[in-house]
């Protein structure tokens, strides 16, 4: 016996594994490997300090691993990241100029989601970064669609 069914369910028609909802926008690319630090940022190149090496990020988020005990969810932290050019592409653009050129620097501010202690000086924070122009986060898609993704 044939069943035939008259759905027509677009979900049904392509073969990708999915687990509940997607919830997240971007996907996350692993930097972990490459043992790149995020700074926390005053504003002066003197003060700078490192606060985790990035564990993961997307085009509207990351993850750290730091030794930072005092983070919380919903604190906001302003942020240095400097990533590497990759593949030719470098990862922000700099439209302060009267044509817009590459840049590896991206100074803003990250918005903490969730904060697990994954051992006894280690912990893992997640956050949003909320206030990157939409050019930049076009960029740094691009720039992460050439990296591994997390898992």
């Amino acid at each position: 016996m044939t069943v035939v069914s008259s759905r027509s369910d677009k979900s049904e028609s392509h073969n990708t594994m999915k687990i509940g909802p997607e919830r997240r926008r971007h996907r996350r690319h692993d930097l972990e490997q490459q043992g790149i630090t995020m700074e926390r940022w005053d504003g002066s190149r003197r003060a700078r300090q490192p606060f985790g090496q990035i564990v993961d990020i997307s085009a509207s988020g990351i993850r750290v691993r730091t030794r930072e005990a005092n983070i919380r969810p919903d604190n906001q932290i302003r942020v240095r990241l400097e990533l590497p050019s990759y593949a030719g592409i470098c990862p922000f653009v700099d439209t302060s100029a009267d044509a817009p050129r590459p840049k590896r620097e991206w100074v803003g501010w990250m918005t903490v989601s969730r904060v697990r202690q994954v051992t006894t000086s280690n912990y893992e924070v997640a956050g949003r970064l909320v206030d990157m122009d939409e050019m930049d986060r076009g960029m740094l898609g691009l720039y992460l669609s050439t990296q591994p993704l997390a898992a």
